[in-house]
């Protein structure tokens, strides 16, 4: 009794392994014609994201401009060994940290008594450092032409008192101090908004039809019944709509 019982489990686990519901397998030349199908929505959509993108750009959109200061570092010396250049190049980064410092950043508030702190201040600032050089260029950004200027050099001249302060060999050599004509605007422009717009646009709009035939289990033809429900079609009653008199 008992081996039979054993049996029939085995008989019944060996059926049910078998017959396991095939797994859901996105058809991806059908997903392709279906976007293809779609591609008057997918225009609109890429269209109406350029229009609005443009929009912002010519009528919200704020300028943004750039002021550059830049500062060479190394020995003051009229002799310059080349020890004294490994070192500069050794101490560069150094100093761009030290730039960028909290207390050099309060300094700059400070002085120009802007109305921000030492966070948001950093955010418009930016110190690098060509590869292989001994220059540090300090570049802000923001939204006003003479406050860019005003911090640029407000931060190098702070900076470079610090770096003395800190590491206590030569003051770092002045390059160019930001002037009001050499400010230039970075504001994106028009061509670049109407790009990004239109393909968000085009991406939602691509995203929505995926999203759609993914979510639609409804049979259509006569493919699908055979596709999905693996059973023969019998007959076909056509859609015949009576026309109104």
């Amino acid at each position: 009794m008992t081996k039979n019982i054993k049996e029939n489990q085995e008989q019944f686990v060996s059926v049910s392994a078998t017959h396991q519901p095939e797994e859901d397998v996105i058809d991806l030349m059908e997903l392709f014609r279906v976007l293809i199908s779609r591609w008057k929505m997918i225009l609109i959509a890429l269209m109406a994201g350029a229009v609005l993108f443009g929009f912002y750009h010519g009528f919200l959109l704020k300028p943004s401009y750039q002021a550059d200061a830049s500062i060479f570092i190394t020995n003051n010396n009229s002799m310059i060994t080349v020890s004294d250049l490994q070192l500069s190049s050794e101490l560069t980064a150094d100093y761009a940290k030290i730039i960028k410092s909290r207390t050099v950043l309060k300094q700059v508030i400070k002085e120009l008594d802007l109305d921000m702190d030492f966070r948001q201040l950093d955010k418009l600032v930016e110190v690098t450092n060509p590869q292989d050089s001994h220059i540090i260029t300090i570049s802000v950004t923001c939204g006003d032409i003479e406050l860019c200027r005003n911090i640029a050099n407000s931060l190098m001249n702070t900076g470079i008192d610090r770096i003395y302060q800190v590491i206590g060999s030569s003051e770092p050599t002045v390059i160019d101090y930001s002037e009001a004509e050499a400010v230039e605007e970075v504001t994106p422009g028009l061509a670049h908004y109407l790009l990004l717009g239109g393909l968000i646009g085009a991406v939602l709009a691509c995203a929505l039809v995926i999203l759609r035939y993914m979510t639609d289990t409804t049979l259509k033809t006569e493919d699908d019944i055979q596709k999905y429900l693996h059973m023969p079609v019998l007959a076909v009653v056509p859609y015949y709509e009576e026309k109104k008199d």
